[in-house]
């Protein structure tokens, strides 16, 4: 069925409806970034593919709101389609909602599928919609009646995840759950989150693309424990384990009745931020009490039993960076054809020859001179470039471990590059040392740190417009709470605490010509005390060479030449014992340092 089919059907069933309007988000009942097929409407209906993005259909427009990371993305996905790109951001126009209360006239009704919105995005709908005096309806699931091929809820195996990776057992993690449960006077608390579920239980799933999570919701009161997914997806033997340790098991679809169930006297805690108003809608008794998540907070800090495990994750990931940056040298030394897909796939193929590896976090980003501008790039086979000895690559990629999840990215010369090529990469490596280097107070929030990584490029008058850093699971989602490394509000007011694993990702992007982003993951750690208190650090935990051939190191202070050489001593000596001699060969080739 082609797009304008599609808009106009779902148009006619709005019109049934009496709905004006009619959004279709990125999200599933979990509010999940990535998603399953069954909850793929709205790319679906609108053929672009990226992650994150809105689509709203008017019965005379029909629009996509995404922000500056799909910007092109969006734009070539839907050249030659009724949808116009409505780009999100500063002073880049209204946001959906807004828009909607300037083009709709009052009385009209907008409708979504509540299930697919949060309390907090439906409180903050309602509240600008009524002050146009437009209606918002969140019962209406649009997509299930005319998406008639639509694919089912997935149905993979879910299986266990040992204590000797994470640090700590499942009564051991109800335990502290319930500590913190008592503070905040629940007795009963409800999780929709899939990865803040797979931690709890220490269980993995295949059910989403690039993230081991299953498809479930669960309650965790005082006395009992109770799973809610597909209890066919569970072995016999993983069954007998979790009800020993006295977790009930439920269909996946019962949660609703679950809650209608409730008595009076349960203090049910949510967190408004995962939790659907739909769902919420079937708690008719108990009282609800409203609050940040406690799992998320939990998980955010890794122990040190994930720590040890990390870093061997990381010596993992940084073998196969070897092998598969040799291997594309060989391949362009003789003149012999590599697209951007095939790389990719190369990659994946490398990882997959190390111990404990579970597949990608994410889609490879291989972009190619101007594909590496377009920040969230994925190639497709018989579309993607062919790989030249000359100008930049932009490789970000990532892969899930039993012992960890990695998120790296290098831009490399493989060729000759102009002075402005070699100038933009060297602000980029500033910032990113600067973010590397420094000591903080305890206390300090994402969004303090991230000028420090824009600062040469703003004297430089450019700026990049994604944020500097994501929180990262354990053997979980790449993106993952409460931490970012961000100007925006929500994520980038969090504290950085001991045990949190971010990302330290700038970047600078020319559209149409290329694109560079450095990212290595760091652990926050303790750097020491003092008579104004504690202060905390970046551990560098990535290991991989930075290219230094891109560098103008004229612009380099000596304190980041110290800590570019100092890093480069590190990869090798974490590396070079797992290569075979002309591996490590190569590897100190890429290691020998700058001179100050």
């Amino acid at each position: 069925m082609e797009i304008s089919t599609k808009i106009a059907t779902l148009r006619g069933a709005m019109k049934a409806r009496n709905l004006a309007a009619y959004l279709i988000p990125s999200s599933d009942p979990h509010q999940s970034e990535y998603v399953a097929p069954h909850w793929e409407a709205r790319k679906w209906l609108s053929g672009f593919t990226g992650s994150a993005g809105i689509l709203v259909i008017t019965m005379d427009h029909a629009g996509l709101w995404t922000d500056s990371r799909y910007f092109i993305q969006a734009e070539q996905q839907l050249a030659n389609t009724p949808i116009q790109l409505h780009r999100l951001g500063p002073a880049r126009g209204p946001e959906y909602i807004e828009w909607l209360g300037e083009q709709l006239p009052a009385g009209s009704i907008l409708g979504m599928d509540g299930m697919l919105c949060s309390l907090t995005q439906n409180r903050n709908f309602v509240k600008v919609l009524h002050s146009h005096g437009l209606e918002f309806e969140n019962n209406h699931d649009l997509p299930a009646e005319i998406w008639t091929d639509r694919p089912s809820i997935p149905t993979a195996e879910i299986f266990e995840l040992s204590p000797s990776f994470a640090g700590l057992d499942r009564s051991q993690k109800f335990a502290q759950i319930r500590k913190s449960m008592t503070t905040k006077g629940a007795d009963h608390y409800l999780i929709s989150a899939l990865d803040e579920i797979a931690w709890t239980f220490n269980l993995r799933g295949r059910d989403i693309e690039f993230n081991p999570v299953f498809i479930a919701y669960t309650i965790i009161a005082m006395d009992k424990v109770y799973l809610f997914t597909d209890i066919q997806k569970i072995s016999s033997s993983l069954k007998a384990k979790l009800n020993q340790d006295g977790i009930l098991l439920k269909d996946y679809s019962s949660i609703a009745s679950f809650l209608e169930d409730l008595p009076p006297t349960a203090n049910l805690l949510i967190d408004k931020s995962t939790t659907s108003i739909g769902l919420h809608q079937k708690i008719e008794k108990a009282n609800i009490i409203a609050g940040s998540s406690i799992v998320r907070n939990l998980k955010g800090i890794k122990n040190e039993t994930e720590i040890k495990h990390i870093r061997q994750a990381m010596r993992y990931d940084g073998v196969a960076l070897t092998r598969l940056y040799r291997w594309l040298e060989e391949k362009l030394s003789t003149s012999t054809p590599v697209t951007e897909a095939e790389l990719g796939d190369r990659l994946a193929a490398f990882r997959a020859e190390q111990p404990g590896y579970y597949g990608e976090s994410f889609p490879a980003i291989v972009g190619y001179q101007a594909n590496g501008a377009i920040v969230h790039y994925r190639p497709e086979h018989g579309k993607s470039a062919t790989i030249q000895p000359s100008g930049l690559l932009l490789l970000d990629s990532g892969g899930q471990y039993e012992s960890g999840t990695t998120d790296i990215t290098r831009t490399t010369a493989l060729g000759p590059v102009t002075e402005d090529q070699r100038l933009h990469y060297t602000l980029v490596l500033k910032g990113h040392i600067g973010v590397a280097l420094l000591h903080y107070p305890k206390g300090t929030k994402g969004y303090q740190i991230d000028t420090l990584a824009r600062q040469d490029l703003w004297k430089a008058h450019l700026d990049y417009g994604h944020g500097t850093g994501h929180g990262v699971g354990f053997f979980l989602n790449v993106h993952e709470g409460p931490q970012s490394i961000s100007s925006a509000a929500g994520r980038g007011s969090v504290s950085l605490e001991i045990g949190m694993l971010t990302s330290n990702e700038p970047g600078f992007y020319l559209p149409d010509a290329y694109g560079i982003r450095i990212e290595n993951l760091v652990l926050t750690a303790k750097a020491g005390e003092s008579a104004f208190g504690t202060f905390l650090k970046f551990d560098t935990v990535t290991l991989f060479p930075i290219d230094l051939s891109l560098v103008k190191k004229e612009l380099l202070t000596e304190a980041e030449i110290t800590w570019l050489n100092d890093y480069h001593q590190l990869v090798f000596a974490e590396l070079s014992p797992l290569l075979n001699a002309e591996e490590v060969d190569w590897l100190k080739s890429k290691c020998a340092p700058l001179t100050i």
